[in-house]
């Protein structure tokens, strides 16, 4: 059985929503959900969670995920990419461990809804597939973007008209066609994400061949405020989604 290192990424920098990574999501701070997604998943070896904040590492250890080290502070600011910081774990667990996974489970906090063996089956997924680079979670987009528009450029310089963001071939006007005769688009949920780890040492989070784990469009939440959270709340309740163990244990 291959070697799966679940990764979830949770710096204490938020600025959107402070300390949005630990805030309570039904009782559980909001990374609880994540770690209890990978500690669920039998085809996850380890579940770790990166971090440069002491009480995030506190939280996700309380909740059982490994966190052996603090991230670096250069790899957690507001618009640090998750390459870096990915490439840093599996540095990290090879020099002082002499341990190298063969897949990656990418698990954003912010994304907390997702189901039993959801992860089995997208880790599955890749492993079926040798071919495939990495499989990311999808659902119908809720816009199609062949009727979203930017502004106008003429000569390098920026008009007062707009332009269609998409062409699509054999159709003149897109925009003005019926939303059913237009093709099928995804958006990628940013709930569960599997890749090769010789995907990321190549220096892509995803690779070229990318394999579709499409979702539930109806269960797609991204948190990025208070709104969020609520919305989140709402659409858990009753909902036989991955939670934390209850009660909440207090951090050590």
């Amino acid at each position: 059985m291959p070697k799966v290192l679940a990764i979830i990424p949770a710096r204490g920098g938020s600025k959107g929503l402070p300390r949005k990574n630990i805030l309570a999501l039904s009782g559980h701070p909001l990374l609880a959900y994540s770690i209890a997604a990978g500690k669920q998943a039998s085809r996850v070896s380890r579940t770790v969670c990166s971090t440069d904040d002491l009480e995030i590492q506190q939280h996700a250890q309380a909740y059982g995920a490994e966190v052996p080290f603090l991230r670096p502070s250069s790899l957690a600011q507001d618009r640090s990419p998750d390459l870096p910081l990915f490439l840093h774990v599996l540095e990290w667990f090879e020099q002082h461990q002499g341990w190298k996974p063969e897949i990656i489970v990418h698990l954003r906090p912010t994304s907390p809804i997702r189901f039993p063996g959801q992860v089995d089956e997208a880790v599955e997924l890749l492993l079926t597939h040798p071919e495939a680079t990495s499989v990311r979670a999808v659902c119908p987009a809720p816009c199609t973007p062949y009727k979203m528009w930017r502004p106008g450029e003429q000569h390098n310089e920026p008009t007062v008209y707009m332009e269609p963001l998409l062409k699509l071939h054999g159709t003149t006007e897109p925009f003005n066609q019926p939303r059913q005769d237009l093709p099928m688009v995804w958006w990628q949920t940013g709930s569960l994400d599997v890749i090769r780890t010789s995907t990321i040492l190549k220096g892509s989070m995803t690779g070229e061949k990318i394999l579709p784990l499409v979702t539930d469009q109806n269960y797609a939440v991204d948190i990025d405020g208070e709104l969020g959270f609520r919305i989140a709340e709402g659409v858990m309740q009753g909902l036989k989604c991955i939670r934390p163990g209850s009660p909440s244990p207090e951090p050590k």
